[in-house]
């Protein structure tokens, strides 16, 4: 092991709740020192967003997304708390903020200001809808999911929109910002020159919802809420079983005719009605109806065995504690113990043969 990816880079953290923490916290993880800048009295808005609490009575959430940072409490309208914050970015590598746009620059601690200080500073700047037209507006996820379209397709049925389960656009604005991050820093080693990173939430979702945005762009398709069917592949979706739901993820025509023989339906795999994947979109409701009560024949344990050993992608709807146990029978390390927190955490899940992650610092304590 050839100690951290990240090790001697200084990270400033002006951001909160969830995307620009992600961010950070998995640059920390790959050994960068991050200074997480919080305000007075509350600090981060996530310290109190509970329940849940762990052991010591900390916010699980804030926990989620603040390992191996260490807490600095500045008040960035006080003129003397600023003027620290601006030591801290002179001897700083990395910059991450998500306040809304020209909020930074109205303290003195924009790009501009900043880089006059440390000529190869990388600034990142995660905003909700961008520097103009969008500035205004507020950047929280579930309005991003909303007008961006991702509500649109997600639901249980048509009219019955609905969020994705988690803040799933942060996240992948945090990990956007990540990437952007290390991109700036590959140039920064070849050049020695620094630059601004900007994106958005708006952004990442549009990119993000892939092969619906193509098919509007490509093909004039609006697509519309599906449940769990998806809109180019059949059978692909979830069915039920004698017990709870399966999910069904058949992406060929080889492993067509193999779950057909799997679940007894043999007369289907032959059948010119299913024989290539656009026509069983094309029947989709006969082809899915058939299967369903071939599938509630047994539970959902059985028809896994049995289809994962026919070759079929194919799983239970495993609730979180589940999944968890799920992942551990794979011999995946899906959770981590960090020294001086109360709790386990999730582990980062990206790993490196010669510089993994590693869990060196707790989440922070609050000290105002």
């Amino acid at each position: 092991m050839s100690g951290s990816a990240l090790d001697g880079i200084v990270v400033v953290d002006f951001s909160r709740v969830l995307a620009g923490p992600y961010a950070t916290m998995m640059l920390g993880d790959f050994g960068a020192e991050v200074i997480k800048v919080e305000r007075p009295g509350t600090g981060d808005d996530t310290r109190s967003w509970g329940p849940p609490f762990d052991s010591d009575g900390v916010a699980t959430y804030f926990n989620a997304v603040n390992r191996n940072k260490r807490s600095v409490v500045l008040d960035l309208t006080d003129p003397g708390d600023v003027a620290r914050a601006r030591e801290l970015v002179a001897g700083a590598d990395i910059v991450v903020e998500n306040f809304r746009p020209g909020t930074m620059e109205r303290l003195g601690l924009g790009y501009e200001d900043l880089r006059q200080l440390r000529p190869d500073l990388i600034y990142c700047a995660i905003t909700g809808f961008g520097r103009d037209g969008g500035a205004a507006l507020p950047g929280y996820d579930l309005l991003v999911q909303a007008v961006g379209g991702l509500m649109s397709v997600t639901g249980p049925e048509p009219g019955v929109p609905t969020k994705a389960g988690v803040a799933l656009v942060d996240v992948l604005a945090g990990m956007h910002a990540l990437s952007g991050i290390l991109l700036a820093l590959a140039h920064r080693d070849r050049t020695g020159e620094g630059q601004r990173v900007d994106t958005n939430l708006l952004s990442v979702l549009l990119s993000s919802m892939v092969n619906q945005a193509s098919g509007y762009l490509g093909a004039g398709v609006v697509p519309d809420i599906m449940g769990n069917r998806h809109p180019s592949v059949v059978p692909y979706q979830t069915f039920a079983t004698a017990d709870r739901p399966i999910a069904v993820a058949v992406g060929n025509d080889k492993q067509f005719v193999a779950a057909m023989h799997a679940i007894g339906l043999s007369e289907l795999a032959d059948d010119e009605r299913f024989a290539t994947n656009s026509a069983r979109v094309a029947h989709r409701d006969e082809l899915c109806a058939r299967i369903e009560v071939a599938l509630k024949a047994r539970g959902a344990d059985h028809w896994y065995e049995v289809l994962t050993a026919a070759g079929v992608p194919a799983g239970p709807i495993n609730n979180l504690a589940e999944a968890f146990a799920f992942a551990e029978r794979l011999g995946i390390e899906a959770v981590v113990s960090v020294p001086g927190s109360a709790a386990p955490q999730v582990a980062n899940p990206i790993s490196l043969s010669r510089t993994p992650p590693q869990y060196r610092l707790a989440p922070p304590k609050f000290e105002p």
